[in-house]
């Protein structure tokens, strides 16, 4: 954003010197500096495909104005960021949410925000998940029986969880083994990734009713081999 800001057409960013996007690659905290810093201004000298003097100022001043929006809407996310830093860990149920797997801050705040409160709302883990949105609809007609996904949810809560799913998977072995079993059975991507939601919102569920943190073998205890005959 800062290189953009100093030269919005390619004319401007061809003369860019190493020292300047050394310095924006220093202060956006990366590393490799000096072989990003070459590697980028070697791009922007290269030769490439132009277009008319007027039209590149035109989109000039659409990556100006872009970026004076971007700009603003970090500040403003910073801003909600202390607002959540804040007041969300004041919450009694703040200790339990942050203790699940691939819930943050903020992810919590919307998870909690979305699911409300009252602790005799949902009646039973089932009940959550249906709400949630992360549980399957069984269809039987005949012999044929399918499970379909929900399609009537609360777009931002199932948009908080399946995030916490992608998350989690990278954090809790259980959550992973779970998602691997399903994908060895052929499951895509993201149908596994709403089956691992549904798993983790009957934990967070059960993890609330009983007023306990999230233990990473209770939620997902090793299967008992059975014994050889």
């Amino acid at each position: 954003m800062e290189l953009l800001g100093k030269a919005p057409t390619p004319a401007q960013a061809a003369r860019l010197t190493i020292a300047q996007i050394s310095a924006a690659l220093k202060r956006a905290r990366r590393k490799n500096v000096a072989d990003k810093a070459a590697a980028i201004a070697a791009a922007l000298r290269s030769d490439q495909l132009g277009q008319p003097e007027v039209v590149a100022q035109a989109y000039a001043a659409s990556v100006q104005a872009l970026l004076a929006v971007l700009t603003v809407l970090n500040i403003q996310i910073k801003t909600l960021n202390g607002q959540v830093d804040a007041h969300f860990g004041q919450h009694p149920a703040a200790e339990i949410i942050l203790s699940q797997p691939g819930l943050g801050p903020i992810l919590g705040a919307r998870v909690l925000a979305e699911f409300g409160d009252d602790p005799d709302r949902y009646t039973s883990a089932k009940a959550r998940k249906n709400y949630a949105g992360t549980s399957p609809i069984t269809r039987a007609s005949g012999k044929k029986k399918v499970a379909l996904a929900r399609f009537v949810h609360n777009d931002r809560l199932i948009d908080a969880l399946t995030a916490q799913a992608f998350s989690a998977i990278l954090r809790s072995p259980g959550a992973r083994a779970y998602y691997d079993r399903q994908r060895a059975r052929g499951i895509g991507h993201n149908p596994a990734l709403r089956q691992l939601a549904n798993r983790l919102v009957g934990i967070l569920h059960g993890c609330l009713k009983t007023g306990t943190r999230y233990n990473e073998a209770t939620a997902w205890p090793q299967p008992v081999e059975k014994a050889a005959a």
